[in-house]
């Protein structure tokens, strides 16, 4: 009989809890999540076969004593704990692979997790996660990358006013896009650019026009992969951006306090305070996942372009959101692939630096296709 490995899930939020349940039907599987919200644990204890743990995942010392026991961790963590995290973790030697979209730069740790013999695996949603696979495997294969691109969304099905949106995930993150600058690649060249920048109307089967907007996406990439010009936008309904403006541009989303009859206020507080329960998507609401990724560069002295699109919608057989299961159905088969031994390079990894090893690209996009996530591959010479 083989021995059970023990999984630890920090974070039981939408993706956490997809992944969490996804883990716990193997039969070889002790899987543990974790969460500072007692009500989500207890609906996906109603579900799946886990232990749950009610912790303040913002505590180091909390992690350290959750972690103890754990083979491997599972990041599910806002973006704001993602550093702090990934670190604590990879300082007790423990192997992790992690989805959450941190402002600080993973790779900063590789030195750490090489010395400490740890595997992590950063970054490995949907995008920054598959996009950056994808990148991976064509970095590998052209002569000479030419160009990238890079649009993802996750939107409600059915839109409502005022913001004919929903958070598909965590919504700090979500403000994230609207308030971090935006770095693309043009020319060879680092460019930053505000959020929210540089808007373009965009047509994709099944979906319609969406606008879609500059955001900080690329992140490793624009160290990793040589290619002159890359860039990620996010799309949205059209109309959202100009909303997004206006709250920015006001101050919504400051996190500098500002007097309000003699009390101190940060705007982002007040702004989330309002504008969440608004974005929040209920249960059972369909929303989709959509994102095309576009690779061009020159094969046997050819120019070609290989297109890969994701039209994902929510799954009323398990309930789980389109966005859930694109991010956190590619990590868990990462996870799968550290525990098994088919991966097993030690340091810091987003996907691209393991997108041009063909076993693992078959791997992870096998995995999704058998849980029904397809990307359909188009290439043009």
């Amino acid at each position: 009989m083989a021995q059970l490995k023990n999984i630890m899930v920090l974070g039981s939020g939408m993706v956490g809890a997809v992944m969490a349940e996804d883990l716990s039907k193997e039969k070889d599987f002790r899987v543990t999540v974790a969460d500072r919200d007692p009500e989500t644990l207890a609906r996906l204890a109603k579900r799946a076969d886990v232990k749950t743990v009610t912790a303040d995942l913002s505590k180091p010392e909390k992690i350290h004593e959750l972690i103890g026991p754990a083979d491997l961790v599972i990041g599910a963590v806002p973006g704001f704990l993602g550093f702090q995290t990934l670190k604590l973790v990879i300082e007790a030697g423990k192997c992790i692979a992690d989805i959450a979209f941190m402002p600080e730069d993973a790779m900063e740790l590789d030195g750490l997790a090489k010395n400490k013999n740890v595997t992590a695996v950063v970054d490995c949603g949907v995008a920054p996660g598959m996009s950056n696979l994808i990148l991976g495997k064509y970095a590998a294969e052209f002569e000479e990358f030419e160009e990238a691109l890079i649009l993802v969304a996750g939107l409600p099905r059915i839109r409502k006013w005022p913001f004919e949106y929903k958070a598909p995930f965590s919504p700090i993150d979500v403000i994230e896009e609207y308030t971090r600058p935006a770095r693309y690649v043009l020319n060879g060249k680092i460019v930053t650019m505000p959020a929210l920048s540089e808007p373009e109307l965009v047509d994709l089967p099944g979906v319609g026009t969406l606008e879609a907007f500059n955001t900080d996406g690329l992140r490793s990439l624009m160290k990793t992969i040589r290619c002159p010009n890359m860039k990620e936008k996010t799309m949205r309904y059209p109309g959202h951006i100009d909303l997004m403006l206006v709250l920015r541009e006001t101050g919504f989303f400051s996190q500098t306090p500002v007097d309000v009859k003699g009390v101190q206020i940060k705007p982002l507080d007040l702004a989330t305070k309002l504008l969440f329960p608004m974005w929040k998507l209920q249960p059972g609401e369909e929303e989709f996942t959509v994102m095309r990724v576009q690779c061009t560069g020159t094969r046997s002295g050819k120019r070609v372009r290989h297109t890969y699109d994701l039209l994902d919608r929510f799954d009323a057989k398990t309930g789980f959101s389109s966005m859930a299961r694109a991010t956190g159905f590619p990590n868990v088969i990462m996870a799968r692939l550290i525990l098994n031994g088919t991966f097993k390079r030690r340091g810091v990894f987003p996907p691209e630096l393991f997108g041009g090893q063909a076993e693992i690209f078959s791997a992870v996009t096998d995995g999704l296709l058998k849980r029904g996530v397809v990307f359909n591959h188009s290439e043009e010479i």
